[in-house]
């Protein structure tokens, strides 16, 4: 899929998961008031910006998801099927017919909002490295210094399930720790703060006026850790104590990373120079994922 070197249509995107508050209450807040939308979009430009709430039900709710993850549903394959299987699934194939097709997108950026459980700061998150996501990160980074780069390119961008991914590019802004169903003040202003610099970016990307900067620290996505589990898949171990909250520090083989129930203490057996982060998500949790693993790199 070849793709425009001008971002023309950003479509803006929250409640895609209904009890991560900080994009919900940011998009209504676009959607309502007039200094904020200012606040949003550069002077002079010619963007074209729209913002949307997605799973309306399940922030009604205050639940993750209705009947399954909306952001698992924009495969290739759930997005050919000629109807939805369930709710999101349905919503799923409405949004795809409304701001995509994925295979040949009508929407040049797809920024999608999020929160998690999980210390890991305001993080974005990229699906590609080429020369513009380099750019957007070194950009971030150069206005937003505590901003955490994650990197998901483990498979070709297509074949995410994401729904940022009906864009033809598409990145997520992950923010946290905030609980499920509530705001932070914390989380809702990195979350203003980082899409702003984002349109910000676009703006100056489409006037060919980026400023040059360094290369920046990285991680990149590499597997899940799941906790020890019996045969009945009942959870064995919880965090360390000393693992807990430590999203995007390193972590070294012989390192505690799990603590029973009985107190024995379960050391990482693994690689050196890792870094842990979505540290007890609890949105993961009944999917027996404990962390995520990364590798640092520069981008």
């Amino acid at each position: 899929m070849s793709k425009s070197t001008v971002i023309n249509k950003v479509l803006i995107t929250a409640g895609t998961h209904g009890n991560e508050m900080s994009g919900v209450e940011y998009v209504r807040n676009l959607q309502s008031n007039e200094q904020i939308l200012a606040n949003l979009i550069p002077k002079q430009s010619e963007l074209n910006i729209e913002f949307t709430l997605v799973n309306n039900l399940a922030i009604k709710n205050r639940c993750r998801y209705v009947e399954e993850d909306l952001n698992r549903q924009f495969t290739l394959d759930k997005l050919s099927k000629p109807s939805g299987e369930n709710l999101e699934h349905i919503l799923a194939l409405e949004f795809n017919a409304r701001y995509g097709p994925k295979t040949k997108p009508s929407t040049d950026l797809l920024i999608d909002i999020h929160n998690t459980t999980s210390n890991m700061g305001p993080t974005l998150i990229i699906l590609e490295t080429d020369d513009f996501h380099q750019q957007m990160a070194r950009y971030v980074k150069s206005h937003m210094p505590e901003a955490v780069i994650l990197i998901e390119d483990h498979i070709p961008y297509q074949e995410h399930a994401y729904l940022c991914t009906v864009g033809k590019r598409g990145v997520m802004i992950e923010v946290g720790p905030q609980p499920q169903g509530v705001l932070r003040p914390a989380a809702y202003l990195q979350t203003e703060q980082m899409t702003q610099i984002l349109v910000s970016f676009c703006d100056l990307w489409n006037k060919s006026a980026v400023p040059q900067t360094d290369e920046v620290e990285a991680f990149r996505l590499t597997k899940e850790v799941k906790f020890p589990v019996n045969a009945e898949g009942r959870k064995l171990a919880m965090i360390h104590p000393q693992l807990q909250n430590k999203d995007f520090s390193v972590l070294n083989n012989g390192e505690p990373v799990f603590q029973s129930f009985e107190g024995k203490t379960i050391t990482w057996d693994g690689d050196d120079n890792v870094y842990p982060h979505f540290i007890g998500e609890s949105a993961y949790y009944h999917l027996d994922v404990a962390f995520a693993l990364a590798t640092k790199t520069v981008i």
